[in-house]
């Protein structure tokens, strides 16, 4: 069975609940980037679906370039064949391409995000 990890940080992340159900792709939901770190070093999803947040010298800056970087670092450890789909911001596109330096991305998603586009990379 497909598997998936469901990281939402924001109300812009969508609900695609019914599209996974039809695509019976087993979805597990976290709202904690910890959480989802934690259940990937025990559970090696096929897909993760997550926003980007840019570190603009906030908690992220220095070393990470995103919120997801600390995630990204794990799956190379833990999980490096799941594919990572990445929802952004129009605004902070153009941070996302350093975060292929870390690990590939299996495609990066600007918001509004459609069920269509999403379908079309699961399918």
């Amino acid at each position: 069975m497909t598997t998936m990890l469901s990281i939402i940080e924001s109300k812009l992340h969508p609900d695609f609940s019914d599209l996974y159900n039809e695509l019976k792709i087993d979805n597990l939901y976290f709202n904690s980037m910890r959480k989802a770190i934690a259940k990937l070093k025990t559970h090696q999803p096929n897909y993760i679906v997550a926003e980007f947040f840019y570190g603009y010298g906030n908690n992220y800056a220095g070393v990470n370039i995103s919120n997801l970087d600390v995630l990204l670092y794990t799956l190379q450890k833990y999980s490096p064949d799941t594919r990572v789909v990445v929802m952004v911001d129009k605004s902070e596109y153009q941070y996302v391409d350093d975060l292929n330096k870390i690990i590939p991305l299996h495609s990066v998603l600007i918001h509004p995000v459609s069920a269509t586009q999403m379908r079309a990379l699961l399918s």
